[in-house]
């Protein structure tokens, strides 16, 4: 089954929709604006602009909870590290940005790795995250991880089967250890259709801004769809243990995908409200021995605009 021509239309349409309300939740956050009063003439039904307000108002209540939780991880030590995997163009990094949105870089970060280098592939095959686990008061999330060789490494052959074997042995124990050592593990896969994969895959082949998402590998996942879906549930029904447990988001509808995420996240771990000292802006100094000097317009940049 696929989408319509209609459909396909008004799926495209939507997708364009969503990359404008991405820049408008930053304005409507900084600026206090009315949503409505920022949307394209084309916006939709007056049902579609009262889902958009809806998921404006959830995205930053939830972020404000994700700064609360953010206090309490530097506050108590927590160790955190949330994985995010799922077929490309599942959504996975448009939750990661409305996570990281509100946060501190210092305090929860990305990490994003590429394909291992010649000298990786010769370590051991966890090495390379290791480097990027969290210490005390941090929280990771990893774009895509050591998952890659239950997946793409599987599928697209890049793995013997002795070592895609040695990984389902060694991963409940690596992971397990982790647990011991403090580290709380959340997995989430993002689950989307056959149909949504094409159609999001079509919106970016037809947006300039967002060409530069479909590499030569993403291409030929779609044409393997059957064959990540087997990997998928071998890797699910073998890696989830209580210590580490997968949550499935379903992904479809993306707005929806990310509220859920991020409301299912702050509900793992037992953050509470850590009381702030309050902040009182000092008074500024001033010296009469004190001159500023000018500015060498030289290396001023033009006012274009």
């Amino acid at each position: 089954m696929s989408y319509s021509e209609p459909d396909l239309e008004r799926r495209i349409r939507r997708d364009l929709a969503d990359s404008y309300d991405e820049e408008l939740e930053l304005e409507l956050d900084d600026r206090d604006l009315d949503p409505d009063t920022l949307l394209p003439a084309d916006a939709g039904s007056d049902a579609d602009k009262a889902e958009r307000r809806t998921y404006f108002h959830e995205l930053f209540r939830l972020q404000a909870e994700l700064v609360k939780l953010q206090d309490w991880v530097v506050h108590s030590g927590h160790k955190v590290v949330i994985l995010f995997e799922g077929r490309d163009a599942a959504g996975k990094g448009g939750v990661i940005k409305r996570i990281v949105q509100r946060l501190n870089p210092r305090v929860c970060r990305v990490a994003a790795l590429p394909a291992p280098n010649d000298r990786e592939r010769t370590q051991w095959y966890f090495q390379r995250y290791v480097s990027h686990l969290p210490a005390a008061g941090e929280i990771v999330l990893f774009d895509r991880s050591w998952y890659n060789r239950a997946g793409v490494e599987r599928v697209m052959g890049f793995c013997t089967d002795d070592e895609y074997e040695e990984f389902f042995q060694t991963v409940p124990e690596f992971e397990r250890m982790l647990a011991r050592s403090g580290i709380q593990l959340i997995k989430y896969w993002f689950s989307i259709s056959d149909e949504e994969q094409h159609a999001r895959f079509l919106s970016r082949i037809h947006d300039p801004l967002k060409q530069w998402k479909l590499s030569p590998m993403d291409l030929e996942s779609r044409r393997r769809w059957e064959e990540y879906t087997k990997a998928k549930e071998v890797m699910l029904e073998r890696t989830h243990i209580p210590e580490a447990k997968w949550w499935v988001v379903q992904a479809v509808d993306k707005k929806k995908a990310r509220l859920n995420c991020i409301h299912h996240l702050l509900g793992q771990i037992p953050y509470v409200e850590v009381e702030r000292a309050q902040v009182e802006l000092p008074e500024r100094e001033y010296h009469k021995d004190y001159t500023r000097r000018p500015v060498p317009a030289e290396i001023i940049v033009p006012e274009v605009y």
